[in-house]
């Protein structure tokens, strides 16, 4: 199945509520698969309405064009903090942001890398992992998401109760 041309069909339906389609994720499953779209909008966080009416706008779409074979849920949702990454434009807006990623193949090694990004050049990124650099074009990357920065965010851990801080608990 072609994400990448269903988001876009997506954020063409999307338009007119102010909505882009980031991304899809589709998991089959034997039973249930389930078709997961995020949505983003400009200048402002994606909210509970938004997210009913894109679910309105994009079932009544995928009853009438039927792209996806099979039973499957559909999911809207916001990015959230651990934001996906879908292409390369979207590796360039959080450029110096840590990031996760799981290439498709091993560079140097590694499939799971995570670092900050440096800099992205069209399709190509580049990414400071453990005091190294690595680089690979968008489409070597099977999945990527923002590490939240959560002292940004104003979170402060709080120890699990019966522990005190800076102590290992006993067996």
């Amino acid at each position: 199945m072609d994400t990448q041309a269903l988001a876009q069909r997506f954020t063409e339906v999307l338009a007119d509520l102010g909505l882009e389609c980031i991304g899809v994720e589709f998991t089959p499953s034997q039973g249930q698969s389930t078709l997961r779209v995020y949505l983003d909008a400009e200048g402002r966080e994606v909210n509970l309405d938004d997210c009913e009416a894109a679910s309105r706008e994009l079932s009544a779409m995928l009853d009438v064009e039927d792209p996806i074979p099979g039973h499957y849920v559909l999911e809207v949702s916001s990015p959230g903090i651990d934001r996906p990454l879908f292409t390369a434009a979207q590796f360039a807006k959080v450029s110096g942001t840590e990031v996760k990623v799981l290439l498709k193949a091993p560079l140097e090694g590694r499939r799971r890398l995570r670092g900050k990004v440096i800099s992205v050049d069209g399709e190509r990124i580049s990414l400071e992992a453990e005091g190294k650099t690595f680089e690979f074009d968008h489409d070597a990357v099977e999945s990527a998401r923002v590490v939240p920065d959560w002292a940004a965010l104003g979170y402060v851990p709080q120890p699990k109760p019966g522990k005190k801080p800076g102590k290992k608990a006993s067996k």
